[in-house]
């Protein structure tokens, strides 16, 4: 493994506005005694774009002096936009998390998915071809796993059978990757996210759906009968895995053949604790309650309604994150107590 200091390097985070991005910008931030940071976001859409506006002030609040940092509202797909940030600034390291997000709006709206996972993740990596870079760490998914009926999930199973059109997109990115660090000897590592949650994340997930359907009196489906668990990782965890593996490249070497063996690696970040979605809900419930979102007599029982599964959607995910604990001595740490009462806390600040 290639060893690299952030400090002093120019950085290009993707989906800088969103979830995980931004709370990576804020954690370079702290870390970093001086770097050029840039955030890339086509600021769509796709949920409120109000949340990643006040994510961006969060981060223009937080900026430290030692560190540059400039904020381009563009999209993956406009290669000559990609293009000219790569000739411009050099960058050493670019994390890719700009990408068309959610399992079931892909069934509705494939365009997105190709622009977005496809074309602009393509465009990345001619960048990177390019515009020689020390390390690409890039966003896969748990939904790469598919119906795979082995748990936990583990980087060695095969993944061959995506059940929606976003786990085919991510599977895609795997292995343009792969080719790119055959062919180019780029440096590429690829994080397969299990369920990430916490406070300004995404709306479209179900503990921040759910909190929303509840506040207004609405009532919340339970899919597959409450019989789905989930490998729920707080947003910090993930943050803390990316950082560990920016630093740490997969090393570039020579086969027998005399031509590069590819660069390339893929981990899991996942709690490795699959949780009931029923006893999910009711750490949700309680955390709602406790924080002043809800009223204490709030009757949960009303508002609950157990569904069949849904398209595209799977019964388990469960990481095997034991090659993260391996090459970079980390596991995931934070209890969903924990992540979802924070997240109550911030709902009641931000929504008050």
């Amino acid at each position: 493994m290639q060893n690299i200091d952030l400090n002093n390097k120019v950085i290009l985070v993707t989906g800088a506005a969103g979830f995980i991005g931004s709370n990576l910008v804020l954690r370079l931030f702290k870390d970093l005694k001086a770097a050029t940071i840039v955030g890339l976001d086509n600021m769509n859409n796709y949920y409120d774009p109000s949340l990643k506006e006040y994510r961006l002030k969060v981060i223009e609040q937080a900026k430290p002096a030692t560190v540059t940092y400039s904020f381009v509202k563009g999209d993956l797909a406009d290669k000559a936009l990609i293009d000219r940030l790569f000739t411009e600034y050099k960058f050493h390291v670019v994390v890719n998390l700009a990408a068309q997000a959610g399992v079931r709006y892909s069934i509705e709206n494939p365009d997105a998915y190709i622009q977005s996972n496809m074309i602009g993740f393509y465009n990345i990596l001619e960048a990177c071809r390019h515009n020689p870079v020390e390390h690409l760490v890039y966003a896969s998914s748990s939904s790469v796993y598919g119906g795979n009926k082995k748990v936990p999930f583990s980087t060695d199973d095969r993944v061959d059978n995506p059940v929606s059109l976003y786990a085919a997109t991510k599977k895609s990115n795997e292995l343009f990757a792969h080719c790119y660090s055959k062919l180019y000897d780029i440096p590429t590592t690829g994080l397969r996210f299990f369920t990430v949650y916490g406070p300004a994340g995404r709306p479209d997930m179900a503990y921040f759906g759910f909190t929303n359907k509840l506040l207004k009196g609405d009532t919340i489906q339970i899919y597959n009968y409450g019989n789905c668990r989930r490998d729920f990782t707080y947003v910090d965890d993930i943050v803390e895995g990316i950082v560990r593996v920016m630093q740490g490249a997969p090393e570039r070497k020579k086969g027998d053949d005399g031509l590069p063996v590819p660069p390339y690696a893929v981990y899991n970040i996942g709690g490795g604790q699959p949780e009931n979605l029923l006893d999910f809900v009711q750490i949700l419930q309680e955390e709602l309650v406790s924080s002043g979102v809800l009223p204490q007599n709030y009757d949960f029982e009303a508002h609950k309604q157990l569904v069949p599964m849904q398209p595209g959607d799977v019964p388990t995910t469960y990481a095997d994150a034991a090659a993260l604990e391996r090459d970079f001595g980390f596991t995931p740490k934070i209890t969903l107590r924990e992540g979802l009462r924070a997240f109550a806390k911030w709902y009641k600040e931000y929504y008050g």
